[in-house]
């Protein structure tokens, strides 16, 4: 392209050469999933409230059966002591589901979510996106909480012979299952975030299946009570968390942490749909 000036001369002009528009591909998803997650002021303080909450509730915890310690024989058999030093996931799953909620809340809140699917129009890949670094950031904050909250404890167990070591049957397992159990719980979160598009409604329906549907279940008459308890959300996932199940109330680990899985497979699967098929 070229111009006229007052004298005639040809003189060469720069066109402005625009980038060709990029395919959109799950790895590019992942980096701005990945940038929106370690700049959202919130997840920080989630996964942080996490790994505080598994370490001091746990140290806590531990405290405090060291002052009381369990008497007799049948009570000494009974005692976990992995279990106590890793109470802190009952608490810290709060977290992490309140994470996960807000990880896709937090751009239908905001009007960001039309931004996100007009630069992904496909929109599944952002939720897949969303769910694998979810999982990934909350394994990589809470697997060395939960490794810290048992040394810790056991440390303090240890001065009453209460404690137990990483290399016991059963222990390696519930300290990583710590960390996964919170992974899916994130998901949940997730899941229910992205179906109901409301923080306040995606924290509610979370807090129903992780405590208000197991507190219901706790007054059916009898035995009704273990054998279903046993299979709802909560209990079901925490079994991998446990040393020794008792098989009255709790599925076997593994058994237990893939029902858990399902549950929020469904949710994530329920929230994939709408996400797809409605409106921004």
């Amino acid at each position: 392209m070229t111009s006229w000036t007052h004298d005639h001369r040809h003189i060469p002009m720069t066109v402005p050469a625009y980038p060709r528009p990029q395919k959109v591909t799950q790895t590019r998803v992942f980096r701005s999933e990945w940038t929106k997650l370690r700049t959202q002021p919130s997840a920080g303080w989630a996964l942080l409230s996490a790994a505080i909450l598994i370490i001091g509730f746990g140290t806590l915890y531990s405290l405090l059966l060291e002052a009381r310690p369990p008497h007799g024989a049948a009570a000494v058999a009974a005692f976990d002591p992995a279990a106590v030093s890793l109470a802190g996931v009952q608490l810290a799953q709060i977290a992490a589901g309140v994470l996960g909620v807000l990880l896709i809340t937090s751009e239908y809140a905001t009007g960001l979510i039309r931004t996100t699917l007009a630069a992904v129009p496909r929109r599944l890949p952002i939720l897949w996106g969303k769910a694998a670094l979810l999982s990934a950031a909350t394994v990589a904050v809470s697997l060395p909480a939960a490794v810290a909250a048992f040394l810790a404890g056991q440390s303090i167990l240890g001065r009453q012979h209460l404690a137990v070591s990483l290399s016991h049957p059963g222990v390696a397992r519930a300290v990583l299952g710590c960390a996964l159990y919170l992974a899916v719980a994130g998901l949940l979160g997730l899941g229910l975030g992205a179906l109901l598009r409301s923080t306040a409604g995606g924290i509610s329906a979370l807090f129903g299946l992780l405590f208000a549907v197991q507190i219901a279940v706790g007054f059916l008459p009898g035995k009704w009570s273990g054998e279903v308890g046993k299979f709802l959300p909560a209990t079901a996932g925490q079994a991998v968390t446990t040393v020794h199940p008792d098989p009255a109330v709790s599925l076997a680990p593994w058994a237990g942490f893939g029902l858990f899985c399902l549950y929020a497979a469904v949710v994530l699967g329920l929230a994939a749909m709408r996400m797809r098929r409605g409106d921004a």
